[in-house]
């Protein structure tokens, strides 16, 4: 009996062992899980206007007409292919380029249509179109958007920004 006792006991901490260490092992994606809701910001999904609400802090930067605070708002290792650049950005140095020529006739955003997918607590993509007016020219100039958004050391970064001239306009 005694023997009996002592090998169920054991085999009733092995399990219980095992199950703690499933338990704080692997993230609750890889588990099939959804992520925690603590309360914490870093673990929290994103909403859909939060992700949005991205835009016009890059738009805010545009507007302060220094390439540094938009190149800012991009992750290190980000991508830019740019609307108006055949080149591919992708690093700091590049997109601040690209962004000292693109500022000088003063563009600011809007969104016209934008189609938030949240990828998971640290990611998200949000895609549509949108319009920029140049205040130093007047014009206005319409394209299409992908911004891909990552979660780096707790702030948000666009990771990916592609924007193309919608066709047949100019």
């Amino acid at each position: 009996m005694r023997k009996t006792m002592s090998v169920r006991i054991g085999i009733v901490a092995a399990a219980m062992t095992a199950a703690v260490a499933l338990v704080g092992c692997g993230s609750p994606a890889s588990a099939g899980a959804p992520a925690p809701q603590s309360g914490n910001a870093a673990s929290a999904m994103p909403t859909t206007q939060e992700v949005q609400a991205f835009f016009a802090e890059w738009n805010d930067a545009l507007g302060t007409g220094d390439p540094q605070k938009v190149a800012d708002r991009y992750a290190s290792d980000a991508v830019l292919l740019p609307t108006l650049s055949d080149n591919v950005r992708s690093d700091r140095a590049e997109i601040v380029d690209y962004f000292v020529k693109f500022l000088k006739d003063k563009p600011q955003g809007q969104i016209l249509e934008s189609h938030v997918k949240i990828l998971g607590p640290d990611s998200a993509v949000d895609a549509g179109t949108y319009r920029f007016t140049f205040a130093a020219t007047g014009a206005t100039a319409e394209a299409r958007y992908s911004y891909v958004y990552e979660r780096v050391n707790g702030e948000w970064k666009i990771v990916n920004h592609h924007s193309s001239a919608m066709p047949g306009r100019p």
